[in-house]
C-alpha cells in the first residue's frame, strides 16, 4: 500500500498524460490535478476555488491562481452558483472536457497493460476486494482518527 500511495503521490498517470500533450500545451500537473477535480467534483455537486483547495489541500490563494490560470486557457469557466447567487462557481469548458477525456484514456491503458496478463476472474476478485477495501477505510476512517487522538480530520467532521 505505502508502494502505491508513493506512486499515487508522484501522480505518475499525469505524468503520462502530460507527456503525450503537444509541445507548449503549458499545463502543469496541478492544472490537470484541477481539471480532474472539477470534472469528478462536477459531476455531483457545484465547484467553488474553495472546493478545490480543500481537496488539493492547497491555500485558497495559490488554487485561485491556478483556477485564473485554467480560466485564460479555456479550460474552465467561471459561473455563478444556482444555489446561491453569491457564489462563484467553475465549470468545464469543451477544451476541460477534452483534457479530462485524454486523461481517462491514458489512465485506461496504463490499467489495461498492467492487468493484460490477469484472468478475467483475477481482476473480478482484484475489484471486488479492492471496492471493500476502499469502502471499509472511508467508513472507518474518522472513528480512527477520533480513537486515534488525530484532531487533523476531527476538525474537518
Amino acid at each position: 500500500m505505502g508502494h502505491l500511495r508513493m506512486m499515487m503521490g508522484r501522480r505518475f498517470m499525469s505524468r503520462i498524460a502530460l507527456s503525450q500533450l503537444a509541445e507548449g500545451h503549458g499545463m502543469e500537473l496541478s492544472h490537470f490535478d484541477i481539471v480532474k477535480i472539477v470534472a469528478h467534483t462536477g459531476l455531483y455537486q457545484e465547484v467553488t476555488v474553495g472546493s478545490v483547495a480543500e481537496q488539493m489541500r492547497i491555500d485558497p490563494s495559490r488554487a485561485s491562481r491556478i483556477v485564473a490560470d485554467l480560466v485564460r486557457q479555456g479550460m474552465l469557466q467561471r459561473g455563478v452558483s444556482q444555489q446561491d447567487a453569491r457564489r462563484a462557481i467553475v465549470t468545464l469548458t469543451k477544451r476541460g472536457q477534452e483534457l479530462n477525456a485524454h486523461f481517462e484514456r491514458v489512465r485506461r491503458e496504463v490499467l489495461g497493460h498492467t492487468l493484460q496478463d490477469w484472468s478475467v476472474e483475477d481482476i473480478h476478485q482484484f475489484e471486488q476486494l479492492f471496492s471493500r477495501f476502499i469502502r471499509d477505510l472511508d467508513c472507518r476512517t474518522p472513528k480512527l482518527f477520533k480513537d486515534m487522538g488525530s484532531k487533523e480530520l476531527q476538525s474537518d467532521e
